[in-house]
């Protein structure tokens, strides 16, 4: 069965959304079968490449939203949720 699911969150990162942060999503997301967009300030990126996620020069405290497709989408945006709320293992 196919599901959606989607979430906003906020950067915590003083350096937004970069090198790091953007390998620690697609690595996460190419652990899942879903889809993965994310989407800033009007642009939208394939989560599944970092090149891709870099093009949104996402600052710090900047809104991503968040949405996959497929069997595990909760369980792909509930751990990427929780790997921003925690800056992505980088805040002070």
């Amino acid at each position: 069965m196919t599901e959606s699911a989607r979430a906003v969150v906020r950067l915590p990162n003083e350096r937004g959304l970069h090198a790091r942060p953007c390998s620690a999503i697609v690595s996460a997301a190419l652990q899942h079968v879903s889809d993965l967009r994310v989407r800033c300030g009007g642009r939208e990126a394939d989560g599944r490449s970092i090149l891709s996620l870099m093009t949104l020069a996402a600052p710090h405290g900047a809104e991503l939203e968040l949405e996959a497709t497929g069997e595990d989408a909760r369980v792909l945006i509930a751990r990427l949720t929780e790997l921003v709320r925690t800056g992505f293992g980088q805040l002070d």
